[in-house]
């Protein structure tokens, strides 16, 4: 395992443990969230409140699937368990519990993590706590 994997297991661990000020010594002072909402502050301290928010609101847990790590940068394709304890996204609370594909990327820069993506497939986890309705199937003809 080199140090970018272990930083970003040790960043997801402490989320899903509830234990955000570890992941503080993890992140640059100037970390940069790609995945971040637009309206979420940056750097270490922006990164902190929206792990907070992710630990206490939706009480955010991943599971870990695969990871591929190679020099700087790891890849993590994961679920996050939560639950849809906010209207955030655009649709009244629910209290009700979700499990969310989800895909994220660290970049590491003198032993800190210093960038991060995050892809999210937030339309399954707002069809699973029934803030929108499952689309029902089309019919699917190969021969077309």
């Amino acid at each position: 395992m080199n140090t970018t994997e272990q930083l970003a297991r040790e960043v997801l661990d402490a989320l899903s443990g509830g234990e955000i000020e570890r992941a503080g010594p993890l992140v640059a002072e100037d970390f940069t969230d790609h995945g971040a909402p637009p309206w979420a502050p940056q750097g270490r301290v922006g990164y902190l409140q929206i792990l907070g928010f992710l630990s206490t609101v939706l009480r955010l847990r991943y599971e870990l699937h695969e990871v591929v790590a190679a020099g700087d940068m790891v890849a993590i394709r994961a679920t996050a368990h939560g639950v849809h304890n906010s209207g955030h996204l655009g649709f009244p609370a629910t209290g009700r519990p979700y499990a969310m594909p989800v895909m994220h990327m660290y970049r590491q820069d003198n032993g800190v993590l210093a960038e991060h993506w995050g892809v999210r497939d937030e339309l399954s986890a707002l069809w699973q706590v029934g803030a929108l309705p499952v689309p029902e199937p089309i019919a699917f003809d190969p021969a077309r």
